[in-house]
């Protein structure tokens, strides 16, 4: 699902309904684009490499790109689709994502269809597009009980006594329940996703290079310029002077 939130949307090509009846049944080859599918009513089983993904009212759909599948109708309903284009690679298999409020999804995508008459209005579009799945990935039981840790991270990862023992108490679970939870979410640990968001941190004030690597390393969380120094080295192969000097802007 981390993959999912950190789509770069290139292209939306079409925004579609599907009248899909109770015995309907296609094989699909070599899927075109990707796919995000939901429906108010009716129900859709897809079944890809041997295992079956259900759309309906509380569960949308991403379809990959690429993908050979069967496709079974189990009750029959309108079914809205978005196909589009990524810069990366966001899934393999199909990806089932539990939705709390399927009628406002119907109403974004109304309002999408409407604004991809007009191609002036792209960045709308996008803008609506990128809210629909963020708020279709928000809406998982995990996402919803380590939301507390991501938004404690994102306040306070310049804090280097930041724990895992502090995220377990602002989501009120273990540390063992923590680091399972974050595996299944980010594909990480909670320590690595930390690290993760300090080293981009860096690598921006570098680029800047408007306060030196002592401020750098303070301003990012570690507990000292020799840790970071080191771990930066570690991680990307070479020192903060050497980034700094290979990606300062200059100018505007």
């Amino acid at each position: 699902m981390n993959s999912l939130k950190n789509a770069v949307v290139t292209e939306i090509i079409n925004a579609i309904t599907v009248h899909s009846v109770k015995v309907r049944y296609e094989n699909i080859y070599r899927r075109r684009w990707y796919g995000l599918s939901f429906c108010t009513d009716g129900q859709i089983t897809y079944v890809h490499n041997g295992k079956s993904f259900v759309s309906d009212n509380k569960h949308a759909i991403i379809l990959p790109q690429g993908a050979t599948y069967e496709l079974h109708g189990n009750r029959e309903g309108l079914f809205p689709v978005i196909n589009f284009c990524c810069q990366n690679t966001i899934c393999d298999t199909f990806l089932s994502l539990p939705i709390d409020d399927a009628e406002s999804l119907v109403d974004d995508f109304r309002q999408l269809q409407s604004l991809l008459l007009f191609g002036e209005n792209h960045a709308r579009a996008m803008s609506i597009f990128y809210n629909m799945l963020h708020r279709i990935t928000s809406q998982s039981s995990h996402d919803s009980i380590i939301s507390p840790a991501l938004r404690y991270i994102e306040n306070n990862y310049q804090n280097p006594s930041l724990s895992n023992e502090i995220l377990a108490k602002e989501c009120n679970i273990s540390e063992v329940y923590l680091r399972k939870l974050f595996l299944e979410h980010t594909n990480t640990t909670p320590k690595q996703y930390i690290l993760d968001i300090r080293l981009q941190k860096a690598k921006h004030l570098l680029s800047e290079g408007i306060i030196k690597i002592n401020a750098v390393a303070q301003n990012c969380g570690f507990s000292n310029p020799y840790h970071f120094c080191r771990v930066f080295k570690e991680k990307t192969g070479i020192t903060p002077t050497e980034y700094m000097k290979k990606n300062k802007t200059y100018k505007i």
